[in-house]
C-alpha cells in the first residue's frame, strides 16, 4: 500500500498552503471580528485555481478529484479557518449538480463559480429539521411549467451572497415515504420573494457568510429541479458522502494549526525556569497531537481515494467524519490549556482556533449521526 502523494498532489498542497500563507495571517483576526470577508480573495483563489478543483474540465474545473480538493481544504484551514471556509465553500452545491444535474443545468452554472463569476451554496436546514433532513417542510408545488416554493432555511452557508442555491424541498409532502418526498431545486436569489438575513455572533469561522433564508412563493422554471421528484433525499446523501470528505480535511487542518502553534508557544514561553517543552506533560500533549492528526489524516484519505476511485464506503466516510471531528476539537482544547492566561485574549491565534473548531463535530452530519450511520452499517 502507497501512502505517498503523486507530483502534482505534492504541488498542489504546497501551492495551497503558500497561498494561504500568504493571504490568511495578516486579516485574518479582523474578519473575525467584524464578520466580513474581501470577495477579492476568493477571486484570487479561483483565478489560482484553487477553487472547485473536482469540478470537470468540460465545466471549467481542473477536473481532479475529491481528495485533491481535500489537498486545499487541509491547507488553507491549517492557516486561518473562517478566511479558508469563505473561500473552500464558494462552490457548495457544485458536487450536487455534477452527480444529478442535467448537461443544460452544468453549462450554465457551473462554470461561472471557478471563475470567480458566482457563488453558490445548499439550503437544507430548517428551524424544526436539523439531523433529521426528511423533515424538512419548505415546499416546492407544480404549477404548469413552473414550481412555487415558500418555506425557511437556517444556517444557510453563504445565503446572503450566494447568486444561486440548491434548495432541498418537499414535493409530495402526502407519501407515505419520508425518504420520497423530496428533491432539490436551483433558486437563484435574485427572484421576488427569496429574501436572507445575515447572522450574526456565530461562535466561529465568522469571516464565512451564514444566514436565514426565507422563500415566499418563489417561482423558478421546472427545467431548474435538480434530478426527479422524489430523489431528494438520495442525492442528499450522495452529497454528503463527498462533502463530509471536506469536513474532515477542514477538522485535520485545523487540529495540524493547534499543534502548530502549541509547538511554537510551549517552546518560547518558560515557567519554573525552564521552557515548558521540556516539561512531561506538554511533551505527551504533542505526542498524542500528532499522533491522532496522523490517524484521522488517513481516514480520510482512505475515504477520498476510494470515493475518487468509485468505491465509495458512507460508513469509512462517517468514520472519518465524527472521528477528525473530535480530534480538531481535543488538540484546540489542549493547545488553548497549554497557553494558559495567554491563550484566553484574542491577541493569540488559539483562541480562535479553539472557537473555530468546534463546528467540524456539526455541520453536514454530527458526530452523533455519522456514529449512528457507522453501527448500523455494523449491525445491518
Amino acid at each position: 500500500m502507497d501512502f505517498t502523494l503523486t507530483k502534482e498532489q505534492q504541488d498542489i498542497k504546497k501551492a495551497a498552503r503558500e497561498f494561504a500563507l500568504g493571504e490568511f495571517p495578516e486579516r485574518a483576526q479582523e474578519f473575525d471580528r467584524n464578520e466580513t470577508f474581501d470577495l477579492d480573495i476568493w477571486r484570487k483563489a479561483c483565478e489560482l485555481g484553487f477553487v472547485g478543483v473536482f469540478i470537470d474540465e468540460a465545466y471549467g474545473g481542473a477536473g481532479l478529484g475529491f481528495f485533491e480538493h481535500c489537498l486545499i481544504t487541509e491547507e488553507f484551514w491549517a492557516v486561518d479557518a473562517g478566511m479558508a471556509n469563505a473561500v473552500i465553500t464558494a462552490t457548495f452545491g457544485a458536487e450536487l449538480l455534477g452527480m444529478f444535474g442535467t448537461e443544460e443545468q452544468k453549462k450554465r452554472y457551473l462554470p461561472p463559480l471557478v471563475q470567480g463569476e458566482a457563488i453558490t451554496g445548499t439550503a437544507i436546514t430548517e428551524p424544526d429539521a436539523g439531523s433529521d433532513v426528511t423533515g424538512a417542510i419548505t415546499t416546492a408545488l407544480r404549477d404548469g411549467d413552473e414550481y412555487v416554493i415558500n418555506g425557511t432555511k437556517m444556517f444557510i452557508t453563504n445565503g446572503d451572497i450566494a447568486n444561486y442555491l440548491l434548495v432541498f424541498c418537499q414535493t409530495d409532502p402526502d407519501n407515505p415515504d419520508r425518504h420520497r418526498r423530496h428533491a432539490f431545486f436551483i433558486v437563484e436569489t435574485d427572484r421576488p420573494g427569496f429574501e436572507a438575513t445575515k447572522m450574526h455572533g456565530k461562535l466561529g469561522i465568522r469571516a464565512n457568510d451564514t444566514a436565514e433564508i426565507s422563500l415566499s412563493n418563489v417561482r423558478v422554471p421546472a427545467s431548474n429541479r435538480v434530478g426527479e421528484e422524489g430523489n431528494g433525499f438520495r442525492a442528499l446523501m450522495a452529497f454528503f458522502n463527498v462533502t463530509r470528505l471536506h469536513i474532515c480535511a477542514m477538522a485535520v487542518g485545523i487540529a495540524r494549526a493547534a499543534l502548530e502553534e502549541s509547538i511554537a508557544h510551549i517552546k518560547k514561553r518558560h515557567q519554573f525556569g525552564a521552557p515548558l517543552a521540556s516539561f512531561q506533560a506538554n511533551q505527551f500533549k504533542i505526542a498524542e497531537m500528532a499522533t491522532k492528526i496522523r490517524a484521522a489524516r488517513n481516514l480520510y484519505y482512505e475515504a477520498a481515494w476510494l470515493a475518487d476511485s468509485g468505491k465509495m464506503d458512507h460508513a469509512l466516510v462517517a468514520m472519518a467524519k465524527w472521528f477528525s471531528g473530535e480530534i480538531a476539537v481535543r488538540c484546540a482544547d489542549e493547545a488553548l490549556q497549554m497557553h494558559g492566561g495567554y491563550g484566553y485574549i484574542d491577541e493569540y491565534k488559539v483562541q480562535r482556533i479553539y472557537r473555530d473548531a468546534k463546528i467540524v463535530e456539526i455541520y453536514e452530519g454530527t458526530k452523533e449521526i455519522e456514529k449512528v450511520i457507522v453501527a448500523r452499517s455494523l449491525l445491518g
